[in-house]
């Protein structure tokens, strides 16, 4: 899920010199406890300045950024799809020293000519060659949107029929390994998977990497229409057993698959980890206390960041337009001095975030007739298994689903890792990418349960 603890921070930018930011710029982030290299490169073209971001680590790769800026005081640039602001000033060495900001949380950054390329860290769950099954990269069409979407097909060699599951990854920008900080869950998912006879199709989302479409414009509905192409494109592929198409979503994805289960009955089942099963306003209230106590914000603290939040999404949640809405928005960041209030209002007014903030999962869920599978980290403080689950297990219940098995994993986080402080920062850090008793777990009730 995006992360929106309300924190903005003031950063005070002094005139230096002009200078030329044209070319490439590297640097080093360190967030989730790993270090992240990113690079940049900024063009001038008439008096407009572009730029494009790679993260290798993630294998993304010339991400045009929205806006770019070059004044006497350093380099600012905005990147809409993931929540992304920086501000940076020159300092002595000739470098760009400044703020990234993601999503309300902040992370220095020094922008360099020279690359010093991060240390890949250990992930010994990563699949390596050789592979005992198929592999197709593939390209299927939303017709809906008149987008074609770019993925991988890993299918089991037999002459049988086999089961196949769709992987819908979570909130942000996400390839077709739902890579984060050097992990790849769904490529060990769906490798893990493979080999024990389930083929598995997983793409990038639109607008990231192979794929076309606009992300930053995109709802979870329309990430739902891609996901309804991905099962038609299924529907119609040799050796799948289309009696038993399933889906298997992770966080944002645990909402998606609800979605299209519902308007579509031939679906034979669904996995959701770490799926919403409370309205999403009320889960970010939760996850905005869980992950601001491992931050260390008091009671007292986090009461006030509490009451501010509900009063943001009380009018987020309403049907006025974004221009009616704008400056009481405004007026109540501005009140509570979180001064960096239009990189919060872009976000918060965004077509995803008003859609995600408005959602009820149990209006899809109560319609879910296929079996279900929920599976939630114990640890988890992005969506709280206890309350999430209880949600899921009501709504359920009140659509006469009997098919609804839940199971809580003591000690793990909502990345499904076996964790030790379980915030947020210890991510990376982390050596697991996926639970082996999780991927197990799936495994054995997909043979078992899907019909």
């Amino acid at each position: 899920m995006r992360k929106s603890v309300i924190l903005v921070f003031l950063l005070s930018v002094t005139t230096l010199f002009s200078q030329s930011i044209a070319g490439e710029w590297f640097g080093k982030l360190n967030v989730m406890g790993t270090s992240l290299s990113l690079s940049y490169d900024f063009q001038q073209v008439d008096d407009k300045w572009t730029g494009t971001m790679s993260v290798p680590q993630q294998n993304a790769k010339g991400i045009p950024l929205t806006a770019v800026t070059n004044q006497d005081n350093g380099l600012q640039f905005l990147f809409d799809a993931a929540g992304i602001t920086f501000s940076g000033k020159w300092n002595e060495k000739q470098e760009i020293e400044g703020t990234f900001i993601q999503n309300g949380q902040n992370f220095p950054l020094v922008l360099s000519r020279e690359n010093t390329a991060a240390v890949k860290p250990n992930r010994p769950q990563e699949p390596k060659a050789p592979f005992p099954y198929g592999i197709e990269e593939v390209t299927f069409e939303n017709t809906k949107d008149k987008i074609k979407l770019a993925g991988t097909f890993t299918y089991p060699q037999t002459n049988k029929p086999y089961p196949v599951v769709v992987l819908i990854s979570g909130s942000g920008p996400q390839n077709r390994n739902s890579e984060i900080l050097g992990h790849q869950s769904f490529w060990v998912i769906s490798d893990y998977l493979t080999r024990n006879g389930i083929g598995v199709l997983r793409f990038d989302e639109r607008g990231i990497g192979k794929s076309e479409g606009d992300f930053a414009n995109a709802t979870s509905f329309d990430f739902a229409t891609d996901v309804e192409a991905a099962v038609a494109y299924l529907k119609n592929k040799s050796g799948v057993d289309i009696g038993k198409i399933g889906l298997v979503g992770h966080s944002e994805g645990g909402m998606i698959a609800p979605i299209v289960a519902s308007r579509d009955k031939s679906i034979s089942f669904i996995v959701l980890l770490a799926g919403p099963g409370i309205p999403c306003s009320e889960l970010l209230i939760e996850q905005n206390y869980l992950v601001g106590k491992t931050q260390g914000m008091t009671e007292e603290q986090l009461h006030e960041a509490q009451k501010v939040n509900q009063s943001l999404y009380t009018i987020l949640k309403s049907k006025e337009s974004n221009e009616v809405i704008k400056p009481k928005l405004k007026a109540i960041l501005e009140q509570n001095r979180l001064t960096d209030s239009d990189a919060q209002l872009h976000q918060m007014l965004s077509p995803w975030f008003r859609t995600f903030i408005q959602y009820e999962p149990a209006v899809y869920l109560e319609q879910v007739k296929c079996p279900i599978l929920v599976l939630n980290g114990e640890k988890d403080i992005q969506v709280a298994a206890q309350s999430n689950t209880n949600g899921i297990k009501k709504a359920t219940d009140k659509g006469k689903n009997k098919k609804v098995e839940l199971k809580i994993y003591p000690q793990l986080n909502h990345l499904f890792q076996t964790c030790t402080t379980c915030s947020v920062d210890e991510y990376g850090s982390l050596e697991e990418t996926f639970s082996p008793l999780v991927l197990s777990d799936i495994k054995n009730w997909i043979f078992l349960s899907a019909k």
